[in-house]
């Protein structure tokens, strides 16, 4: 449970700093702090459960193009459970939005990906 704790922790603070790294990555247009931190808490949650959900299936499907561009894909990838999330978050009240797949949610998974492993390393993660 700690784990998992950690990880939407991480997970949020990498979409926040992709939000606030890239114009076209938001958490809605409140001006509230706390309406915003609850919103990419959730967000990450989502986020988390995307990616232990769908990005294992992506990941076998999309392991050809992988393996050609010599694993650049994966950021591809990346941004599409980035993409996924948004999408599901919608429906659920959450205000999370990204405006172009190709630049904001590519560059947003680079960042996202970055700042997770960088979290990661800093970060005690439990399986110690």
């Amino acid at each position: 449970m700690q784990n998992f704790l950690i990880r939407v922790l991480i997970n949020a603070v990498a979409l926040w700093a992709a939000a606030g790294l890239i114009d076209g990555i938001s958490f809605g247009d409140d001006d509230a702090w706390t309406s915003k931190v609850v919103t990419i808490v959730l967000v990450a949650l989502v986020f988390g459960l995307v990616n232990a959900v769908i990005r294992p299936i992506a990941k076998v499907l999309s392991f050809p193009a992988v393996v050609l561009t010599l694993g650049l894909f994966t950021f591809v990838v990346n941004a599409f459970m980035l993409q996924i999330t948004e999408w599901i978050a919608d429906p659920l009240g959450l205000a999370f939005t990204i405006d172009e797949f190709w630049w904001d949610a590519i560059f947003g998974a680079v960042i996202i990906t970055l700042v997770s492993w960088l979290l990661s390393v800093v970060l005690p993660d439990g399986d110690d």
